[in-house]
């Protein structure tokens, strides 16, 4: 994230009075918290930047405490995408 960014999230979070909400800095190959310190996690358009997937979504199972969830709107396969659908836009929007 951008200075801007984290700006903008935690002025948000404090208009909206969500005293629970923290944000930080970090890389999801290793997030900047300790075991089990997630009730949740959210990913928007991240893991499918990741090279090394199975790496990332160890990092969040490290993270999330027993009964936490992950979200993420992300597009994850074990799998090499073709060249023509990666350049095909229509294959990755709505």
């Amino acid at each position: 994230m951008t200075d801007e960014m984290m700006e903008r999230s935690r002025a948000a979070a404090t208009v909206m009075g969500l005293a629970n909400v923290e944000f930080r800095r970090g890389i999801i190959e290793d997030l900047p918290v300790e075991d089990g310190w997630a009730d949740v996690v959210i990913s928007n358009g991240v893991i499918n930047r990741c090279a090394d997937k199975h790496r990332v979504f160890r990092e969040i199972m490290r993270v999330l405490r027993p009964g936490a969830r992950l979200q993420f709107a992300d597009i994850a396969t074990g799998k090499t995408v073709p060249e023509a659908a990666v350049r095909n836009i229509d294959l990755w929007t709505d």
